[in-house]
Formats: C-alpha cells, structure tokens, sequence
C-alpha cells in the first residue's frame, strides 16, 4: 500500500497550505537526486512531489480525501455523473504537441524560491522526455489544455541532467489561476534505458571479437566513446563507462555498455571455410555446465 501523502511530507491532515509547501521545500533539498545518492532517495523525491502536487491544490486536496489514494479514477466516475462540468481535475494528464513560446523557469529547490504561492491553484501536467533530452536538455514547444477553454502554447526549458519526476514551473501560467507545474517523466529510448543517474545500452560485437578482444566504439548521449571489450565476451557483459551517465552536480553516473554477440547472417565461401575449421578444431562447448 502506498504511503499515505500527508505522511510523506510529514504534515498533518489539518496542514495548511504554508506548511505544506514548507514541508515540500525542507524534504525536496533533503530527498533532490542531485544531492542524495543513497539507494531509494529518488523514488522518495518522486513520491514527495507527487504528494506536494495534489495537496497543494485544494481541489485534489478535497478529493484526495474523500476518495484516499485512488481519488483520481473516483473523481472521474463523480464528475461523470454530475451535470456540472468541472473547471479541472487534478492530475489531468495533458495532450502535449507543436506551439507558440514562453520561456519557463526551473523550479530553484535549493535557492527556495518557489514563488507564486497564495494567488490560487496551481495545475499539473506530465511531459514525456527521452534519455537524450534529459541528458542533452534543451527545448519543447508544446500546448496545454487551457481550464478557459481553448489551449495554451510555451516553449519549455528542459535542463541538461533532467531527473524523472522533476517539475518545472511556468509562473502564472494563464494569468488568473496560480503556475502550471510540468512534471517530467523520462521514458527509454531504442538506443538507451535509464537507471537512476546510470545508462544502459547495447553494444553489437563480432564473434571473433568477443573471443579475441577488441577496441570498439560506443555511442553514448555525449558523443562516440571507445571501449575495450576483453577476450572471452559472451552475450550479456557489462562493460562500465564511468561519467558517461547522466549528468549530476557532484559526480555523474556511469555507462554500462551490454554486450551482444552477433552472428552474420550471411557468409561468403571463405567465411563459411574458416568457420568449418574453426569448429573442426575447437573443443569448445557452449552448452557445457548450462
């Protein structure tokens, strides 16, 4: 069972908005992956923000606590059945595509400067990023579904390193009711998966250069990098770029290349010979001690 949000902040149900957001602030500095690298600070910053995110609005407050931890899907099913057409609903997941431009501030947890407090709800939305963004960073135009009617367009700031479940905030986003708050959500590409501040990739090897060795080249996000598989690679062996990972204030994570024998799919007349011998000669078993 999820833990429940007033206790991740550490606040009591009677909490009210000052405390919340000074409890956010204290636990976002304390839990930021920037500055905490202990095993489960990360998942716990992501489930602080996550907390901060709905009690911070008074309208998923409310329903958070009417309905507990699935409120979203009760709220829905509520507001369905109500003739009434709500202005929002909390943790409305927003349609993200082509737009105009507004430049958007990165949240300064370790400054405290969150602004914006007490001039009304904030809304929420999610922007799916991929490793290669976070770790490059750089800009997204997109447009957001406007509580008004119609959408809203912004080009957002996305820095280098970004962290899955990081927010960044546009001040007053529709000019009346509070900042729009976008959370990122880092999603694995074809080429790169992500572990906390560590990457993982794939790296295609010859079979003759998994068993004699080689020098290869390996593409990370920060550009080529060349790596030496030693002699003896089968299909499955990490070999560890340290820094290459993402980027981080204090020390960077690491590469972990993964290799992958593969075999041609076709050969030539030659190839086909020297491999026969090879297997003629060989007292290797590749299914012995499986």
């Amino acid at each position: 069972m999820a833990e429940d949000l007033y206790s991740a902040l550490g606040v009591s149900r009677s909490a009210d908005q000052k405390e919340i957001h000074r409890a956010y602030r204290e636990k976002a500095r304390k839990f930021h992956p920037d500055v905490n690298k202990t095993p489960g600070a990360e998942e716990t910053f992501k489930r602080i923000s996550e907390a901060h995110d709905v009690l911070s609005d008074p309208e998923t407050r409310s329903q958070y606590d009417r309905f507990g931890e699935n409120f979203r899907q009760y709220a829905a099913a509520d507001a369905a059945r109500s003739s009434e057409q709500p202005r929002r609903s909390g943790g409305t997941r927003y349609t993200w595509s082509g737009g105009g431009a507004q430049s958007v501030n990165w949240e300064d947890l370790f400054g405290g400067g969150f602004g914006g407090f007490g001039r009304g709800a904030d809304r929420t939305a999610e922007l799916e990023i991929t490793v290669e963004e976070a770790y490059r960073g750089g800009r997204r135009t997109v447009q957001v579904a406007s509580p008004f009617g119609g959408a809203q367009e912004y080009t957002i700031d996305i820095p280098a390193g970004a962290v899955d479940g990081q927010r960044l905030r546009i001040a007053g986003a529709d000019g009346q009711d509070g900042d729009l708050l976008v959370t990122l959500r880092v999603k694995d590409s074809k080429r790169y998966r992500l572990s906390g501040a560590d990457i993982e990739t794939d790296l295609p090897i010859a079979p003759w250069e998994g068993a004699l060795g080689a020098d290869v080249s390996v593409p990370t996000p920060g550009g080529p990098v060349t790596v030496h598989v030693p002699p003896g690679s089968s299909t499955g062996r990490r070999l560890r770029l340290r820094g290459q990972g993402m980027p981080r204030r204090g020390q960077p994570g690491d590469l972990y290349a993964r290799v992958k024998v593969v075999v041609p799919r076709t050969l030539s007349k030659k190839e086909k010979e020297l491999f026969e011998q090879l297997r003629d000669v060989s007292s290797f078993d590749a299914r012995r001690g499986s």
